[in-house]
């Protein structure tokens, strides 16, 4: 269950991108690569446990928290939920 909550809440992020005030390239990619990170720690479970990629979210959430405070919410509860799946 915890597995589908982040994979709705990544979809949501990835429309909030789509629809998002002008955010510049390199933000753009920068949340574009995270969301491809979180995929690949998914599909690979034995991995779950890289800090370096709650602590990568977390940056983001910070990043985005004044600019962006939509993309900062999607952004904190993908950190709430990796860290329900013990990540």
């Amino acid at each position: 269950m915890p597995t589908q909550r982040l994979q709705e809440e990544l979809q949501a992020l990835r429309e909030q991108l789509e629809r998002q005030p002008p955010l510049n390239a390199e933000e753009r990619e920068s949340l574009q690569a995270l969301i491809k990170d979180i995929e690949m720690q998914l599909a690979n479970e034995e991995a779950l446990a890289d800090e370096t990629l709650m602590d990568n979210v977390n940056l983001a959430v910070e990043r985005f928290e004044a600019s962006h405070p939509t993309l900062a919410g999607t952004l904190r509860s993908i950190v709430q939920s990796l860290a329900n799946m013990g990540i």
